[in-house]
């Protein structure tokens, strides 16, 4: 989980791999007047993002019941929206990639995304409520060594 920019899709594809297991993107999920709104430089309000996360939160359910094991990359910036999630259920690990404002606003100025531009950090920096519960990485490290860093401490198999 983190705000754009902070590494959720590279990071999380490459502990999928590093695990073999697959990875998904929330960003993937979201409904299509999402997408518009955030392609327009609005921001979501928690009213747009409920039916996303709640989709969010079978799929994750849908994947505890079945044993799957997977990496989802989600932004998941408020606590409530964690909690809607079940991030805090067992058999999640919740993965804050936390970094500066500085470094967010050099990845997002040297990067292309197929929606959210880089005008709305602001807003998630705003949203954001760190996780109390939860494994922090520092995102100025490579990602080849955040994945390392999570195989270790998260003592994933």
């Amino acid at each position: 989980m983190g705000v754009s920019g902070c590494g959720k899709t590279t990071v999380g594809r490459k502990l999928a791999a590093a695990l073999n297991w697959p990875y998904h993107d929330a960003d993937d999920y979201h409904p299509a007047a999402n997408v518009a709104r955030m392609a327009a430089g609005v921001p979501l309000s928690d009213a747009d993002r409920q039916p996303w996360l709640q989709g969010l939160a079978g799929m994750i359910q849908n994947w505890l019941s079945s044993g799957a094991r997977v990496v989802l990359g989600c932004s998941a910036l408020k606590e409530r929206y964690r909690i809607t999630l079940g991030v805090y259920h067992s058999g999640v690990s919740l993965v804050y990639l936390r970094g500066s404002r500085q470094i967010l606003e050099d990845r997002l100025a040297h990067r292309r995304h197929r929606y959210m531009p880089p005008a709305l950090l602001d807003s998630q920096l705003e949203a954001l409520e760190e996780p109390v519960h939860a494994c922090v990485v520092d995102i100025a490290r490579s990602p080849d060594r955040l994945v390392e860093e999570l195989l270790r401490r998260l003592a994933l198999d």
